[in-house]
């Protein structure tokens, strides 16, 4: 059965520096809060379009922490596009990246920010204990 939770995180993004190259890199640090608490780490990649408000990015980050009580860990993949400002994000558990009370870990996580908040909604499923 697919449950969803909401909550709240805040995002430190660190650019990567280095030779000039066409592909953006940057560094991830995420706090989690509410029903899905813990921290993550990953890695994005980005790149500007050549119209204002168009652009493309690709990420991976590991989240450790705990989901409804559920101590473990699992993996987020994000593909992301700007298209002349209309955005469109996709976020999905890597299949089999859960660990402990998290292994069988399945779900999406949907982002909203309002007011510069960053939210996430997350619909997720484990297998029955």
């Amino acid at each position: 059965m697919t449950q969803q939770v909401r909550g709240t995180f805040e995002v430190t993004m660190t650019p990567q520096t280095g030779a000039e190259v066409p592909v953006g890199r940057l560094s991830l640090a995420k706090r989690f809060h509410g029903p899905l608490s813990g921290s993550s780490s990953g890695e994005m990649l980005a790149v500007h379009g050549g119209v204002e408000g168009s652009a493309g990015y690709v990420a991976m980050e590991k989240v450790t922490g705990s989901l409804e009580g559920r101590e473990g860990s699992f993996a987020l993949q994000h593909s992301g596009s700007m298209d002349r400002g209309l955005p469109s994000l996709v976020i999905t558990v890597v299949p089999d990246s859960g660990t402990d009370a998290l292994a069988g870990l399945n779900g999406s996580l949907a982002i909203e920010i309002t007011d510069g908040q960053h939210f996430y909604i997350f619909d997720y499923s484990l297998p029955e204990s």
